[in-house]
């Protein structure tokens, strides 16, 4: 076979301490948000955790990592009981601090408010007060934390791509290979990690997303054809800083709902008009405003007419529905599942706004208007399944094949999961995969190419991976696949997309740093795989 010179472009006694130095790794509102908000305990047990079976510190117990806990993605088991008298109350209504809106260093920042939601959540640890003044904290910067750039900060621009090299040995032509991608033009000015990417034509937008200072607001945009990274000028209700949302494309327009920085959970949903690059923030009535105040409510157990605030859940699009599932909202890891009606999605619309409950076709409708506010044409509805339903989990992955969505991996604070569960939406039945060989995944990514799912990186509940994981569609399974070239560094919290019979791989977190780079897998001999669409997932 022709040869070519390519460039560089035991968990069975161990695993449950290793999870658990793993989930206990501290969150620190965004400063040293070290595992996205896996925490179950208090900084008082962290200190004394260290993985078995080895002498070294748990590298998610770094130094620059040791702050105090003051939330959590999930909180489960016995610990819930006992960390429930140490945290706040969720509250309703309540609103975060006001951040200030983008712009230039040269510009007046004025402040932004967040418009008001039904639900939000707060979760404050108590124990970790009483040890914040022992713990020494990374220093951070003021305008980080607010989503915005320091007046002193200079833009990084790179004129002409930087052409990666390699010393590897030449690899076959059909071999599927890693190199770095020579990126070039306005770069991004932070790392990000727990961000979203989402590919419109060539062209890539990333939002939120967090470094190792706090949370960010901003856009960029990434040319997967030329290489080219741009920062657009945007308009509108602009999102607060946030991590671990969702971003769904409908349309050319992105709606992102839920995500969060520090102790806030979001339940808002924003949408951004790629045409026209304006931010559009649709309004929602809290449970109050839906029932007549006159009245005594007949039904106390009355059902939820909205998400609950949540991040690290998952979104996919199907008939013209957004279907949400999973997360956590600092206290608890979830498993509910909800669609946001998105088939007359208009930014520019004041219509009324409708809620429904039920399962399959038979809802409860709520409707009317609420003080003229805007839903865009959106209307949420909580579904009923039918089957056994996954564990609650965030953190995991849901990619839409056909008619299934099908769920991969996650965590439920105290287990790294391994299992595969597939959920047919014409029906909303749940079926789990009877695995022959299993991958214990969190905070990795799925991305569908033809009839395979590449699954890349992520915590196996012991330590962060590097290597390519191929789930077969068609038989169910996974399957080995030999992968050349310099893979990037092992990690966690990054985003992965197919553009161009390529892989992308933009940034991601490996228990101590936070990436700013974008790696490409060459498809090379598999090109073919993503024309493959003669197939039907059978569950």
């Amino acid at each position: 076979m022709a040869q070519r010179g390519r460039h560089n472009l035991d968990l069975v006694a161990t695993h449950s301490t290793a999870v658990s130095s793993l989930l206990f790794a501290p969150l620190d509102d965004d400063e040293n948000d070290a595992m996205s908000s896996l925490s179950v305990q208090d900084d008082s047990h962290l200190r004394t955790v260290q993985p078995s079976g080895t002498g070294t510190h748990s590298p998610y117990l770094h130094p620059t990592h040791q702050a105090t806990a003051s939330t959590s993605t999930f909180n489960v088991g016995g610990q819930l009981a006992s960390a429930s008298a140490a945290m706040n109350t969720p509250t309703v209504g309540q609103t975060p601090v006001g951040t200030p809106t983008l712009a230039s260093p040269s510009t007046p920042r004025p402040p932004a408010s967040r418009k008001s939601s039904s639900l939000r959540h707060t979760s404050t640890a108590g124990p970790a007060d009483s040890i914040s003044a022992s713990i020494k904290r990374r220093p951070s910067s003021p305008s980080a934390k607010e989503g915005k750039y320091s007046s002193k900060s200079t833009p990084r621009v790179r004129a002409t791509p930087r052409l990666p090299h390699s010393d590897d040995p030449p690899a076959p032509a059909t071999a599927m290979y890693w190199s770095r991608a020579p990126v070039h033009g306005l770069l991004p000015m932070r790392s990000f990690r727990a961000h979203t990417v989402t590919l419109v034509d060539p062209v890539a937008w990333l939002f939120g997303g967090c470094d190792d200072k706090g949370c960010w607001r901003d856009v960029y945009c990434f040319d997967t054809e030329t290489m080219h990274w741009s920062r657009p000028e945007t308009l509108g209700d602009v999102p607060p800083p946030c991590r671990a949302h969702t971003a769904t494309l409908v349309d050319r327009k992105i709606v992102i709902f839920g995500g969060g920085q520090g102790p806030v959970y979001y339940d808002s949903t924003y949408i951004f008009d790629t045409t026209t690059r304006s931010w559009f923030c649709p309004s929602f009535p809290s449970q109050s405003s839906l029932q007549n105040p006159t009245s005594q409510p007949q039904n106390p157990q009355q059902s939820p007419v909205h998400p609950a605030p949540r991040r690290a859940h998952t979104a996919v699009l199907y008939n013209g529905k957004i279907y949400i599932f999973g997360g956590g909202n600092g206290l608890t890891a979830l498993n509910d599942l909800w669609t946001l009606d998105v088939s007359r999605l208009d930014p520019t619309s004041q219509a009324t706004m409708s809620y429904s409950h039920g399962s399959f076709g038979a809802h409860r409708s709520y409707g009317g208007s609420f003080g003229g506010s805007a839903s865009g044409g959106l209307r949420w509805s909580l579904l009923e399944t039918t089957g056994k339903a996954p564990a609650p989990r965030g953190y995991h992955t849901a990619n839409l094949v056909g008619n299934v969505m099908i769920v991969v991996g996650g965590s439920d604070g105290r287990e790294c999961f391994s299992d595969v569960w597939c959920l047919n939406l014409d029906n909303l039945s749940w079926t789990q995969v009877n695995l022959q060989i299993s991958h214990r995944r969190l905070s990795h990514t799925s991305t569908q190419v033809g009839s395979y799912l590449f699954l890349v990186g992520g915590h196996d509940g012991g330590a962060y991976k590097e290597d390519v994981v191929l789930f077969n569609l068609v038989n169910l399974q996974y399957e080995p696949r030999t992968v050349k070239g310099k893979p990037p560094s092992a990690r966690g919290y990054h985003v992965t997309l197919l553009a161009d019979s390529r892989l992308f791989v933009f940034g991601g977190f490996n228990g101590h740093d936070v990436f700013d780079d974008v790696h490409i897998l060459d498809l090379a001999g598999a090109a073919y795989l993503p024309q493959v669409m003669s197939f039907r997932v059978d569950v």
